[in-house]
């Protein structure tokens, strides 16, 4: 979707500055933040596609006004209200006030360390050929979907060159919408930067992003 999370190539955003010597997490609600929201996605009730949407949708005055892990927190809440999993009023007073929903699994402190270095790997056997190849010049689609998709604005309606092939992989916009894995074979494409962001960009810069097969068209 065409949301705030999507700021590649945007103006009056100001230039990106990293922050020195940055630590891993600023606060301690941070790491919980972080752990409740990979522990929930190991419960089965919804995939790594619909997680993404759920920041994505928040709105643009509080996504651009919070922290990365409010935007988590925030998304969370909206993924476990949506399927009755907590009450708005158990949320404001952090009391449970209903019997707990029945979820596929449940992951203890002690058992994530090895379920996180297990991952969650979405490489899947190909149904068929790849359509492109190394070297083939490819003009990707001109989209503006209202649900996830991972290709970014800038970069849509753009002509690149394929680089390199990462194999068939879960197609993420039909995954965010519950319509199934639907695998389809992942690229590397890489576009000069002035055909991205106009002439303004810096000469010989190159821009490297990876793209699904349906997000391409042959040059």
């Amino acid at each position: 979707m065409n949301g705030p999370h999507d700021m590649g190539g945007m103006q009056f955003y100001g230039p990106v500055k990293p922050e020195a010597n940055e630590p891993v997490f600023h606060a301690d609600w941070e790491k919980r933040a972080l752990a409740m929201t990979v522990g929930m996605g190991f419960t089965g009730q919804w995939n790594l596609d619909v997680s993404r949407f759920a920041r994505e949708s928040l709105a643009p005055d509080f996504y651009l006004t919070k922290s990365y892990y409010q935007i988590w927190v925030n998304g969370l809440q909206n993924l476990m209200l949506e399927r009755g999993l907590v009450t708005e009023n158990e949320i404001a007073t952090g009391k449970m006030e209903t019997h707990p929903v029945e979820v596929k699994r449940v992951v203890s402190g002690e058992e994530m360390p090895a379920a996180l270095a297990a991952g969650g790997p979405v490489a899947r056997d190909p149904e068929g050929p790849a359509a492109f190849s190394v070297g083939d010049r490819v003009t990707t689609t001109n989209i503006h979907p209202t649900g996830h998709t991972r290709l970014p604005r800038y970069a849509r309606g753009k002509t690149g060159e394929i680089i390199a092939i990462h194999g068939c992989h879960v197609f993420p916009d039909s995954n965010a919408r519950g319509d199934g894995e639907n695998p389809q074979w992942l690229y590397a494409v890489k576009f000069d930067a002035q055909a991205l962001f106009g002439s303004d960009a810096e000469a010989g810069n190159t821009v490297v992003v990876d793209c699904w097969e349906p997000y391409l068209e042959r040059s």
